[in-house]
């Protein structure tokens, strides 16, 4: 079945960066449109960032746009989101998941991992 393990948060200072990974398996990986999403305290899960089934193209949330890099490794079924110039406001837990279609925001599924906390101070 469909397994997503996100790692690589943590505490950052504003102004950071944090580099977050999430092994997949259970399904075709390098067939899959990937995507981050996040979720902050008290909030709903948003969308924060989206790669093409080869990894050509990109889409982000404009809260992270010139901030955040998706990226993925077909070979390892990994994707990740290194996130640069990093704001008390990026605080939430992040979690990846696929994505039903490229250009799309919606999740394949009903199956989320267990994300990973990101805390950035001020």
């Amino acid at each position: 079945q469909v397994q997503l393990v996100e790692s690589g948060g943590g505490m950052v200072q504003a102004g950071g960066s944090s580099r977050l990974s999430c092994a997949a398996s259970g399904f075709t990986f390098g067939g899959t449109v990937m995507g981050w999403f996040r979720q902050a305290p008290g909030k709903e899960r948003d969308f924060v960032a989206a790669i093409s089934m080869n990894g050509a193209a990109t889409y982000y949330a404009d809260a992270v746009k010139g901030r955040f890099t998706i990226s993925r490794d077909n070979a390892q079924n990994t994707v990740y989101l290194q996130m640069n110039g990093l704001k008390p406001e990026d605080t939430a837990i992040y979690s990846c998941n696929r994505i039903s279609s490229y250009g799309s925001r919606k999740v394949m599924g009903d199956y989320w991992g267990q994300g990973t906390q990101v805390t950035v101070s001020s």
